[in-house]
């Protein structure tokens, strides 16, 4: 039960990476289940999981990979961690930064820099060329950075400007110092929509991905190929494949694999029957509709008639 259902609310809870003016809430608002819902920003990944665990919240908004960074080591730790996470959907936000600061204040002033150290290793090449002797103030994310030019306590923060989302002007009194300062202008984020798995998986589509994270049994030469080979033999293609340490020993690890394609399509349920059979430590994440719309295709005869064709065959064997 969520935190709004014990209120007497019929409204539901979606958790969210905050605060608010965060990419993370931009992802939120493609969420068209959650137009209306409580919005509750956390501040760790973990959170919005608990969140979920523990009934306060229906569902969460997580960041799980960006284009130029990479995945995002915390989302790919904490679903690991926690097996009965499902996902229901990924969005895509375009990241565009501004460079933001409190009225009155001109580009020409500005030295001391803060945002999160992802946003800033995004823009750095901008700031180095417009800001040549500036430094740089680390902060926890782009909204906070954002936030604290305007605390006024007698701890605010020491930075001139900030770096932040391009709609962080719509939560605070700030100006825009310069716009769209990211070195890479076609960057993304990926987010996920994360529940119990106890709810109703989204349908195939034909425009899907499933997600698992699976550990290597033994390690031992061809292993990795073994693994990767579930995949290729019945024409399943990856669009992400990214390997996390276990924790308990150096050179153990688990992979986190994005699968074009949904559980419902039997080339990909049989390429997870071979990967279990391979290594039973497998955590099935969910299948749920692709963010970018593309067809999902598996490669030679491995369509849905074709598996089924064979079945009737071997059937009358």
């Amino acid at each position: 039960m969520s935190s709004a259902s014990r209120n007497g609310s019929t409204k539901k809870t979606y958790s969210f990476l905050g605060p608010i003016g965060t990419f993370t809430e931009l992802a939120l608002a493609q969420v068209a289940e959650a137009k209306g819902a409580i919005a509750h920003p956390v501040s760790h990944v973990q959170d919005a999981i608990d969140d979920v665990i523990a009934g306060r919240a229906f569902r969460a908004i997580i960041p799980v990979e960006n284009s130029v960074e990479g995945g995002v080591t915390a989302t790919s730790d904490a679903l690991a961690a926690n097996p009965n996470i499902r996902i229901y959907g990924e969005y895509l936000v375009p990241v565009k930064f501004d460079l933001v600061a409190l009225p009155g204040v001109a580009l020409s002033d500005v030295r001391v820099v803060a945002t999160h150290p992802v946003a800033y290793a995004q823009t750095r090449a901008w700031l180095s060329a417009n800001i040549k002797k500036h430094t740089y103030l680390q902060s926890t994310s782009t909204a906070a950075a954002a936030a604290d030019l305007l605390d006024t306590d007698g701890d605010h923060s020491i930075a001139d400007a900030a770096v932040a989302a391009s709609t962080i002007t719509k939560h605070y009194k700030l100006k825009v110092l310069a716009k769209n300062i990211g070195d890479n202008k076609n960057a993304q984020t990926r987010f996920l929509q994360i529940g119990l798995a106890k709810g109703a998986a989204p349908k195939a589509t034909g425009k899907d991905k499933t997600s698992v994270i699976v550990e290597l049994p033994n390690d031992r030469p061809g292993a990795l190929l073994e693994m990767l080979e579930q995949f290729a033999a019945r024409g399943v293609n990856l669009s992400r494949i990214e390997s996390r340490p276990i924790g308990d020993q150096l050179g153990r690890y688990r992979f986190n694999i994005d699968i074009e394609g949904h559980l419902e399509d039997a080339a990909v349920a049989e390429a997870l029957k071979g990967l279990h059979r391979f290594s039973p430590k497998v955590i099935f994440l969910g299948s749920y509709p692709r963010a970018d719309k593309k067809k999902s295709v598996h490669q030679g005869n491995n369509t849905n008639a074709a598996f089924a064709a064979a079945e009737r065959w071997i059937s009358k064997l």
